[in-house]
C-alpha cells in the first residue's frame, strides 16, 4: 500500500468517526489519483459501511401462518417465526457466520473430549434476558430438555437424541455427554434459542428471551412487533429503535408494500417482474445462493408412491431445465433429487441426473403397472414462489411423457396446516442445513418429525449414525456419498431446484457481507443492518 493509500484508509476511518469532511476525504481520493466520482461513491460507502443508531424496520414476510407459535418446539416453524422470534428475539449458544462457519454467540467458547463425544460450552459473563435475569447453564439445559419433553412435536428432537445427558457444571459451564462422536454438533446449537428456566421446565409464553429486541405484540400469521433491548451483550449489534414483521402473502401486496414504504425489505420477490423493481432507482435486489432448495415430496408410505418404480417414473417426467429457466429466470441450480447442497462439505452430484426422459417414463409406470394412475399434486405459493407456475409447467411435460399429473391448487392460507405432512404429493421448501448430518437428521432420518417422505431405509440410518461419529474425512465423504445415492436413487424426494433468496429492500437500508445460512442474513436481519 503506497503513503497515500495509506491516508486515504486512515482517513475513512476518520470518516465514520465524524472528524473527516467529505470535502476533505475526496480531496485526498483526488490526490491518490481517483476520479471524482469514484471519490463520491466512495464517501458514501465509507458512510453507509459505519452502522448508526435509530428508526423502525419494518419486514414484510411471504411465509406464515395462523398458528404460529412462540414455542420454539411447535413444529409449524417457518420464515415468519425464524425471523421474528429467532433472529429478532433470541440466541442460540451458537450461530452460522457468513462463510458458514459455526461461531461462538451466547457461548463464549466450546471445546469437545472423547473423541467429539463430549462438548463444553463456557457462557458469556454479562448476558441477560429481557426481564433483566442472568443467563445461566441452568437455563440452557432447560432450554435444551424443552425438545425432549414427552410428548414434543419439536423437529429438534431427532437432532438431540444422540444427547444422552445435559448438565451444569456450573452457572457458567455447560456439558453435553452424547452418545456417539459429532464433530458437527456446535452447528446443532445454533437453532436452539436459550429460554428462562422455569419450575422444571422453561418459560416460553412470556416471550422473555435474550436477543436484541425484545417482544411487544405477537399476532401469529399476522405481526410481531419489537422495542430495542438496551442490555444486549452484543454491543456492536442491534441499531434499530424497534422492528415490526409482518406476514404479507401475495407477492403483489408485499411488492406494493415496499414501493409506499410500508416495509422496508421483502422477501420472495416475483422473479416475473424483477426487472421493474431494478429499475426503481431507490430499490435494491438481494441475491444470495445458500443451501435452499425447493422440491416436490411424496409420501412413500402411501400407494401409489409406496412403488420406488412409480417414484423414479416421477422423477423422470419433468424438464428441470425449462422451468428453472422460464419460472425461476435462471436463479438457482438444478437439484437433481439431492438435498444437500453443492457447497456444503461432502456434497456429490447423484448419478444418472434425472433428466426428463419420457421413454424412462413409460417404460417405469409399465413396469409398475401404474400407467392409468392419476398423481394428485398439491401446490400453492405458500410452500414456495413459482410452486404453482413449475407444477403447471411439469403437467405439460408428464402428459408428453404419459403421466397423468393432476395439480390440485391449494389455498396459500393454511397451507402448512391442511397440506404440509397430510397429502401424500404436495409442494415444499427447504432452507437446507450447512452440514450433511444435519440435513438428514432433520429431515430424513427415519424418526425425524420433519421427514416429509416418510422415507425409512435401514442402511441409510446406520449410515447417518457412523458418519456422524467417524474422524476420518475420507471415510466419512464415502458414508455421505451413499447416503445421497440412496435418496437420490429411492427416496421420495423431487429436488426441482437449489433457490437463490432473491429479496429486495430500500436503500435506506445498509449491511455487513450477508450470511445464507438462512434468508434475511441467516435471519438476523434485525441483529445485523442498519439504516444508513
Amino acid at each position: 500500500m503506497t503513503e497515500r493509500e495509506m491516508k486515504l484508509a486512515e482517513a475513512a476511518k476518520l470518516v465514520r468517526r465524524g472528524k473527516v469532511s467529505r470535502r476533505d476525504l475526496i480531496q485526498l481520493a483526488l490526490a491518490a489519483g481517483l476520479t471524482l466520482p469514484v471519490a463520491n461513491v466512495m464517501f458514501v460507502g465509507v458512510v453507509r459501511a459505519e452502522p448508526k443508531k435509530g428508526g423502525t424496520l419494518k419486514i414484510g414476510i411471504g411465509d406464515a401462518a395462523a398458528t404460529d407459535s412462540l414455542d420454539p418446539g411447535s413444529t409449524n416453524v417457518n420464515q415468519f417465526t425464524g425471523t421474528a422470534l429467532f433472529g429478532t428475539l433470541s440466541n442460540g449458544l451458537t450461530e452460522i457466520d457468513s462463510k458458514g462457519n459455526v461461531v461462538p454467540d451466547l457461548a463464549e467458547s466450546f471445546e469437545p473430549s472423547d473423541g467429539a463425544k463430549k462438548w463444553v460450552f463456557k457462557l458469556r459473563r454479562g448476558a441477560t434476558f429481557h426481564n433483566g435475569k442472568t443467563v445461566t447453564a441452568d437455563d440452557v439445559v432447560a432450554s435444551v430438555r424443552h425438545h425432549n419433553v414427552e410428548g414434543t412435536k419439536s423437529v429438534m428432537k431427532s437432532l438431540l437424541a444422540s444427547v444422552k445427558n445435559v448438565v451444569a457444571d456450573d452457572t457458567e459451564t455447560v456439558v453435553f455427554e452424547l452418545d456417539g462422536g459429532n464433530a458437527d454438533f456446535p452447528y446443532i446449537m445454533s437453532d436452539i434459542p436459550v429460554m428462562p428456566a422455569k419450575e422444571g421446565g422453561v418459560d416460553w409464553e412470556s416471550g422473555i428471551r435474550t436477543g436484541p429486541y425484545m417482544l411487544e405484540k405477537f399476532e401469529p400469521g399476522v405481526i410481531a412487533t419489537f422495542n430495542k433491548n438496551p442490555n444486549y451483550f452484543k454491543s456492536d449489534k442491534g441499531w434499530f429503535d424497534r422492528v415490526e414483521c409482518l406476514a404479507i402473502y401475495d407477492v403483489t401486496a408485499r411488492t406494493n408494500a415496499l414501493y409506499t414504504g410500508e416495509v422496508h425489505y421483502m422477501d420472495r420477490c416475483d422473479l416475473k417482474t424483477l426487472d421493474i423493481l431494478k429499475q426503481n432507482p431507490d430499490l435494491v435486489i438481494l441475491e444470495t445462493t445458500g443451501y435452499g432448495h425447493y422440491v416436490y415430496v411424496m409420501n412413500v408410505q402411501k400407494a401409489p408412491f409406496d412403488n420406488p418404480d412409480v417414484r423414479n417414473a416421477i422423477k423422470y417426467s419433468l424438464n428441470r431445465d425449462e422451468i428453472v429457466q422460464k419460472v425461476f429466470l435462471g436463479h438457482g441450480a438444478i437439484g437433481n433429487d439431492n438435498p444437500i447442497a453443492p457447497t456444503v462439505k461432502f456434497a456429490i452430484d447423484p448419478q444418472p441426473k434425472h433428466v426428463y426422459d419420457p421413454d424412462m417414463v413409460k417404460s417405469l409406470l409399465k413396469k409398475a403397472g401404474a400407467e392409468n394412475t392419476r398423481f394428485d399434486l398439491s401446490v400453492a405459493d405458500a410452500a414456495f414462489a413459482g410452486a404453482t407456475d413449475s407444477a403447471l409447467l411439469w403437467q405439460e411435460h408428464a402428459r408428453a411423457a404419459g403421466l397423468n399429473l393432476n395439480v390440485i391448487r391449494e389455498p396459500n392460507d393454511g397451507y402448512w396446516n391442511n397440506v404440509w405432512l397430510k397429502k401424500p404429493f404436495f409442494a415444499s421448501y427447504w432452507a437446507g442445513r450447512p452440514t450433511c448430518d444435519w440435513m438428514f437428521t432433520v429431515a430424513y432420518a427415519a424418526e425425524a418429525v420433519w421427514n416429509e417422505t416418510f422415507w425409512r431405509d435401514p442402511r441409510f440410518n446406520e449410515l447417518l449414525v457412523a458418519a456422524r461419529s467417524e474422524t476420518d474425512d475420507t471415510k466419512r465423504a464415502g458414508m455421505y456419498a451413499e447416503m445421497q445415492q440412496l435418496l437420490h436413487d429411492d427416496g421420495g424426494l423431487v429436488n426441482l431446484v437449489f433457490n437463490s433468496y432473491v429479496d429486495a429492500h430500500t436503500k435506506a437500508l445498509a449491511h455487513g457481507e450477508v450470511a445464507s445460512n438462512w434468508p434475511m442474513d441467516g435471519q438476523k436481519i434485525a441483529e445485523r443492518w442498519w439504516f444508513a
